[in-house]
């Protein structure tokens, strides 16, 4: 069972959903900071905990990855 983690606010379903949309219909690989909440990409769509540009946190995970720790 994976840990819940803190999702940044800005990050919401429409911004997840619009990013797997992206990865599906181009050669984006799309990806969130979920404690800075900065888009990120070249992440796979599993990745989880790679450095964020922005913050250097180890908290950028990829968009279907992503979709997966939301509420439902």
């Amino acid at each position: 069972m994976k840990q819940k983690l803190y999702i940044h606010p800005s990050i919401t379903s429409a911004r997840v959903l619009g990013a797997i949309k992206d990865y599906e219909l181009s050669l984006d690989n799309p990806g969130f900071c979920i404690s800075c909440g900065e888009d990120a990409d070249g992440c796979e769509p599993d990745a989880e905990f790679y450095e964020c540009e922005c913050c250097g946190a180890p908290s950028v995970f990829g968009a279907m990855e992503v979709a997966l720790m939301l509420p439902a």
